[in-house]
């Protein structure tokens, strides 16, 4: 028997991660049009997360109180956009 670590074992799966951040996994969906959501590789067809790039992605989301108007309006512009191409 081997004692290896399984090779994907530092990934998660869409809905893995939605769970963990107590989202829909459409909303990993809608964060990745918009271009606003974390890492992503695919393997075939699945979306896998790898946890370290994620740790990075959530430590780039923190914001201070006044920079909270600007994250919306900027997330709501990229809804805009993206609504329009």
């Amino acid at each position: 028997m081997s004692n290896a670590e399984p090779i994907l074992a530092e990934y998660l799966t869409r809905e893995e991660l939605a769970s963990e951040l107590r989202r829909n996994p459409r909303t990993l969906d809608r964060w990745e049009v918009l271009g606003m959501g974390p890492p992503r590789t695919l393997v075939g067809r699945q979306v896998l997360y790898r946890r370290s790039s994620l740790l990075k992605w959530l430590a780039a989301q923190e914001r201070r109180g006044d920079d909270t108007r600007t994250a919306i309006d900027n997330m709501v512009h990229a809804n805009s956009r993206a609504r329009h191409e």
